[in-house]
């Protein structure tokens, strides 16, 4: 094959781009989803949920912090926070340019790279609301919560930015796909419980604000732990078939993740709860809630198949070139 065909085979641009970059831009779209729920945690632990009193700007005729004799740190924690929503926007904005666009791909596959565009907007409403509403705990709970769903939308669109796009054949029998879905209902149920939880305790955002669930939050604590037990005992039933039946490989080993995280959470919560909620240790368990929200989804993709991705045009384009 001559040089010249070789280049007239080369995709266009934007294609070459995209094949370049999705990837990166859907990982840092993850993590950057993961951050925010860190940052997040920092403002309502350090009680920075009201440092700016108003929204979108921080104080009233002002978007940024403001000096003043009564300065504390909280408004920028709270401010700190706000401007990786920004970044978030940016980001997706980029998935939504080199996803949303492939057509080479289903629509199925695309409209995924529209969820964290639009979830961020959303979230923004949201956080503004948690603030006019002076940390009403059913808003910040929600808004926690939102995020996590995020995080789980996002950890899919990794998932299937890196596999093909046939039919899902499912790699593991009936009584594990439906015990798999037990799993993801039950993460779903830990999660709320510890959104409730923590607005039952002493972490609700602002130390002036009385804003609470008006429910026993040992009770919550005990409800709580018993779902995270559930969770671990309906996952080991699980890795207890899949070896039985001789699943190996990626199922067996995204699993195996999925339960070290677990017991790491787990270890997280009984620590900080008898050793009076220390921040430090509450807001690694909200790393841990989202790292465990990817461990889920990124189990549940292992336990189907789809075929392998596509060969991106630019690198087939080089393949051609370099065999012709």
């Amino acid at each position: 094959m001559s040089t010249s065909t070789a280049v007239d085979a080369r995709p266009p641009l934007f294609q070459r781009v995209r094949d370049r970059w999705a990837w990166t831009a859907v990982v840092a779209n993850l993590v950057g989803q993961i951050v925010i729920i860190v940052t997040g945690g920092a403002v309502r632990l350090t009680a920075s949920g009201l440092g700016c009193s108003s929204w979108p700007q921080c104080e009233p005729g002002e978007f940024t912090p403001v000096e003043h004799a009564q300065s504390s740190f909280h408004p920028y924690v709270e401010f700190g926070n706000r401007m990786v929503a920004p970044v978030l926007v940016v980001i997706g904005l980029a998935v939504v340019a080199l996803v949303v666009t492939e057509t080479r791909r289903p629509w199925s596959y695309r409209a995924l790279g529209l969820v964290p565009v639009i979830g961020v907007l959303i979230q923004a409403v949201i956080g503004g609301l948690s603030v006019i509403y002076d940390l009403n705990p059913a808003i910040v709970g929600s808004h926690l919560l939102i995020s996590m769903g995020l995080v789980a939308f996002s950890a899919w669109l990794a998932v299937r930015t890196r596999e093909g796009d046939r039919p899902a054949a499912p790699l593991v029998d009936r009584t594990v796909r439906l015990l798999i879905r037990l799993l993801v209902a039950l993460t779903a149920v830990v999660l709320a419980l510890g959104v409730v939880v923590t607005g039952a305790g002493p972490h609700s955002g602002d130390d002036t604000v009385g804003y609470r669930f008006d429910v026993d939050p040992w009770l919550m604590a005990k409800a709580h732990a018993g779902a995270v037990w559930t969770f671990v005992a309906v996952l080991v039933a699980i890795l207890v078939l899949l070896r039985r039946s001789g699943v190996r490989g990626r199922p067996w080993r995204a699993g195996l993740v999925l339960l070290g995280v677990t017991l790491g959470q787990g270890i997280i919560g009984y620590v900080q709860l008898f050793t009076g909620l220390p921040i430090a240790l509450v807001n690694l368990h909200m790393l841990g809630a989202a790292l465990l929200t990817t461990a889920v989804t990124f189990f549940v993709a292992t336990t189907r198949d789809r075929g392998p991705a596509a060969l991106p045009a630019a690198a087939a384009a080089e393949a051609v070139a370099a065999h012709g």
